[in-house]
């Protein structure tokens, strides 16, 4: 008598054991997805948590079941590769809408300048300046913080001033594959307008037109 209520002690014990092991076995794999920046194979998601591929399997079943039921936008896919946390096709355009970076307005004189860059490239700031006839110290400084235009060089002339020229981040910027890709002269300032977000402000100086953070 006494040695049956030991082994159902024993069961007892033995079963809320598993039941622990089970719910923490499923927050551990769910912790192991959720920081993973690539598929988990079953083998090795199983040899981490000491049991069989077939156990895992149900685990993330059980997982996807709970997420069902409390709402929440994601699942566990299986590919080939392995398991992998994955949100709803639902919830793609927020996604992309959160992730996808604000582009920098640009100011009439960015515009000009980039213009100017963009058909006489490799040029230099004293040629940009003779074009517009303003200063454009300030806006070149903000083209290269945005590396929206780099320094290929000096010119070899009197002084060696800096040589500019247009960057693959421009050509990102304004959709393009290739600078040949870009419209006639005429047609750059509307195409700048349209492809990017500008910032007017009253034409004088270059600092005037110096875009804000």
């Amino acid at each position: 008598m006494k040695t049956l209520q030991l082994l159902q002690e024993f069961l007892t014990i033995k079963e809320r054991f598993e039941k622990v092991f089970r719910r923490d076995s499923k927050r551990i794999l769910e912790a192991i997805l959720f920081c993973a920046h690539e598929p988990i194979s079953p083998r090795r998601l199983a040899l981490t948590l000491k049991m069989s591929e077939k156990e895992v399997e149900r685990i993330v079943e059980e997982l996807n079941w709970e997420y069902e039921r409390d709402g929440h936008s994601f699942r566990i896919h299986k590919i080939v590769a392995g398991y992998q946390l994955y949100t709803l096709p639902e919830y793609a355009e927020w996604i992309k809408l959160f992730f996808t970076p604000k582009r920098p307005k640009l100011s009439k004189a960015a515009r000009e300048i980039l213009a100017i860059i963009a058909f006489k490239q490799p040029i230099t700031k004293p040629e940009i300046e003779k074009i517009r006839g303003v200063d454009s110290t300030s806006t070149l400084h903000y083209l290269l913080e945005r590396k929206l235009i780099k320094i290929a060089g000096r010119a070899k002339k009197l002084g060696a001033p800096f040589l500019y020229k247009t960057t693959k981040e421009f050509l990102k910027y304004f959709g393009l594959s290739k600078i040949e890709d870009l419209p006639s002269a005429e047609e750059l300032d509307s195409f700048f307008q349209s492809a990017a977000p500008s910032e007017e402000k009253k034409e004088g100086s270059d600092s005037e037109d110096f875009p804000t953070r």
